[in-house]
């Protein structure tokens, strides 16, 4: 868990899930004790902190979490089960595979890095083809482009509110930027995304990124519900960037230009979301 990080989400509604665990997060939805949404990325961030800073230290956690974020709408109830253990085996796996292994046993020392690695193997497995499938998808310092597709700007949620001075990102509690869509409203429109850009830019690498968004949303009920948050990146930007923020609508505006032979519109929206990205993930690199 990153304290900048932004959050694509898939809620299933609670028929989607096996009948043994239908009940389970039935009686978690009722739990008075069960992390809220205003602390949930807190107790998350703060569980991850403790295992890496531990000696030694382990990158998953030994159980998977019994926890989920949970959406209501009338009296549906939609789960999206936080899957650290599994979101976390997955994190360790691309960071290990992209750095030197003498370099990464300063972060893990070798022998839990392979007791790691072993227990995932096993796992995958033991596992059916819903074993590797995340309802989470996590991105440090920006908001890939691909993200914006499924989404409407009609669709967004915009709550302003200063966290105190000194208090963690992570704790803040009042300030969002949230888009929730249906799956078949981010289903149709990563479609006609990914016809647009075929048609008009070939085998191009922005199709790749869309397509592997369109397969992931593929992979759940068809009446889930999918959320774009951006999660402690609110805490980078202003009020004033906040409300200017529009990359859903400007990057929908881009692709009805490019389907509709406006190439200078589409152009001109297309590099606001690239621009106002690239120089978020400046960020992590400043002092």
């Amino acid at each position: 868990m990153l304290p900048y990080a932004a959050y694509l989400r898939v809620y299933e509604p609670l028929t989607a899930f096996a009948e043994s665990e239908r009940k389970v997060w039935a009686d978690y939805a009722d739990s008075g004790d069960r992390p809220r949404r205003a602390n949930a990325l807190q107790a998350e961030h703060g569980e991850s902190v403790r295992r890496l800073l531990g000696m030694p230290p382990h990158p998953v956690p030994a159980q998977e979490s019994p926890n989920a974020y949970l959406r209501r709408v009338e009296d549906r109830l939609y789960v999206c089960p936080w899957q650290t253990r599994l979101r976390s085996w997955l994190a360790f796996s691309r960071l290990r595979g992209s750095i030197p292994v003498k370099l990464m046993d300063r972060f893990v020392p070798n022998a839990i890095a392979e007791q790691t690695a072993d227990d995932f193997d096993r796992y995958k497995r033991a596992g059916g083809s819903d074993a590797l499938r995340t309802h989470i998808r996590t991105t440090a310092w920006h908001v890939p482009t691909s993200w914006f597709v499924p989404f409407d700007g009609n669709e967004r949620w915009l709550v302003l509110g200063a966290s105190a001075p000194g208090q963690d990102v992570t704790t803040a509690t009042g300030r969002n930027l949230i888009y929730v869509t249906s799956m078949a409203q981010a289903r149709r429109r990563a479609a006609r995304a990914l016809q647009v850009l075929r048609r008009n830019l070939g085998d191009a690498v922005p199709n790749i990124d869309v397509e592997d968004v369109a397969r992931w949303l593929e992979e759940f009920h068809p009446h889930s519900l999918v959320e774009l948050d951006y999660g402690g990146l609110v805490h980078l930007m202003d009020d004033e960037a906040l409300q200017a923020d529009q990359s859903v609508a400007e990057l929908s505006a881009a692709l009805t230009g490019l389907d509709t032979g406006q190439e200078e519109l589409a152009y001109a929206m297309y590099q606001r979301v690239i621009l106002r990205w690239k120089s978020m993930q400046l960020l992590e690199s400043s002092n």
